[in-house]
């Protein structure tokens, strides 16, 4: 309904576009212009070259007539930089960013739901389109991914079957303990993870993460005897009812709580 109250109040005047399509004066100046009706009929123009749509599609001014425009520009539209600009640019509506992020590679992927302007749900549907093409994606490529892309992508690998991988998403400085007890609570997967948290003081010493790794199958025993001794007493004694606990595991904690209550 907004879209098209909007376009009902910002319509492209036949003089606007007149100015755009048949001025003398150079584009250079035009993609400057503030005028709204002005802006979507440059971006209209099939004289407009990528580098001129890059340089409009820096201006935080921008309608959001004029970026449709341009996404519907038939020589521009299918060029990755502006493709990628677009989907980056603030005021750009959903139903534009949306199909745009269907054809952008894993590491253009990345940079959106890396650019601190892009609105949440639009950086949530990077991370998703990321998550969805792992399988696809090259070992080299999840490797990047792992050590520089989001919280939600470097989660996702840290249920990867290489270890180097694995260890580069757990190191991700966008890593939180949320995410790591998530993937310590899935099915399977996990062979690796678990005993590489259970190595990594930062983590193991979280108590959340301690209740995940004794509830998970690849625990070292050792530890789980370890981490039943270092939570609260209630907590452990809660285990066996909120967790499926392998049978010497449940023997362990058992141990723990009588060696606790002496």
């Amino acid at each position: 309904m907004n879209d098209r109250a909007d376009d009902k109040r910002s319509p492209v005047s036949p003089s606007a576009s007149t100015q755009v399509l048949q001025s003398e004066g150079p584009l250079e100046q035009l993609i400057h212009d503030p005028s709204p009706e002005v802006m979507r009929a440059v971006a209209m123009d099939p004289r407009l070259t990528e580098d001129l749509a890059l340089s409009m599609l820096k201006r935080r001014d921008l309608t959001r007539e004029a970026l449709e425009a341009l996404y519907k520009h038939k020589s521009l539209a299918k060029l990755r930089k502006v493709q990628l600009a677009i989907v980056v640019h603030p005021i750009t509506p959903r139903h534009v960013t949306i199909p745009v992020i269907r054809h952008l590679y894993a590491f253009e992927l990345m940079q959106v739901a890396l650019t601190a302007t892009v609105p949440a749900d639009i950086k949530r549907a990077a991370e998703e389109a990321i998550v969805a093409r792992l399988a696809t994606v090259s070992a080299g490529e999840r490797s990047e991914l792992a050590k520089r892309g989001s919280g939600r992508v470097a989660a996702a690998l840290l249920l990867d079957k290489e270890e180097r991988i694995m260890q580069s998403a757990l190191m991700n400085p966008q890593m939180t303990e949320m995410w790591i007890v998530k993937a310590l609570k899935a099915g399977s997967g996990t062979e690796l993870l678990a005993p590489a948290v259970c190595r990594q003081q930062k983590w193991s010493q979280r108590s959340d993460v301690k209740l995940a790794l004794i509830a998970n199958r690849h625990t070292p025993l050792a530890r789980v005897v370890q981490f039943a001794r270092e939570l609260p007493l209630n907590a452990v004694r809660e285990l066996p009812r909120s967790a499926r606990l392998a049978p010497n595991v449940k023997a362990c904690l058992k141990g723990a709580l009588e060696d606790r209550a002496k």
